[in-house]
């Protein structure tokens, strides 16, 4: 029965996918030799090569999840689970562990501010849209203060793309967890599901 479930869903690099931001962006931060890869790990890995490179990578990021947001996308297959979600009744809250202001951003600019106005674009909040209540949405400082919000909000499921959140010995314990996995996993495979799309992640949460 899912009327009534309470999903919990990470927003950056779950719900939302910045590559093609960090493959246009990235030029106006370095070199970008043509052997290098498109994707943002690509990109990450590259600059940190480089003198001064993680400095280098703060920036792009920093640029990425905020001015550089409008032409972010949400993930393949993530828009149809919402939709099922509304369909079968169960309530999404998203929980994101994001700080106020980028590192080495000179422009300030607020990515709490930043992504909401990306969601409220893309409809997560509009009755015709997703209807996700807009104080479903949750920004925490830190990784710890993200997993007691998860744990006071007694969510059934959890998705997140970053093991080290999942695997936390501070995780709820009674919160199913999922791992939206989009590259190969490093070490063992983890004692609990991992998807690598969001049409196996719906097939999972209402099977």
């Amino acid at each position: 029965m899912t009327a009534g479930m309470r999903i919990g869903i990470d927003f950056d690099n779950t719900l939302v996918t910045y590559d093609d931001v960090f493959r246009a962006a990235a030029a106006g931060f370095a070199t970008i030799p043509p052997g290098v890869g498109a994707g943002k790990r690509d990109i990450r890995d590259y600059l940190r090569t480089l003198p001064g490179g993680e400095l280098t990578w703060q920036r792009l990021q920093g640029y990425v999840y905020g001015k550089g947001i409008s032409g972010a996308q949400t993930f393949a297959g993530a828009d149809r689970f919402l939709r099922r979600c509304r369909a079968e009744g169960a309530e999404v809250v998203i929980v994101s562990h994001k700080t106020e202001f980028g590192h080495h951003d000179p422009d300030r600019v607020n990515l709490r501010e930043a992504a909401r106005g990306w969601m409220t674009a893309k409809g997560f909040f509009a009755a015709d849209g997703y209807a996700i209540p807009a104080g479903n949405l949750f920004f925490e400082a830190t990784r710890a203060e993200k997993l007691r919000r998860i744990a006071a909000l007694d969510c059934a499921w959890f998705i997140d793309d970053l093991e080290e959140v999942l695997d936390d010995p501070d995780f709820p314990r009674q919160v199913t967890r999922i791992l939206f996995a989009q590259a190969g996993l490093e070490g063992s495979a983890p004692p609990y599901p991992v998807c690598w799309s969001w049409n196996d992640i719906e097939k999972l949460v209402f099977s």
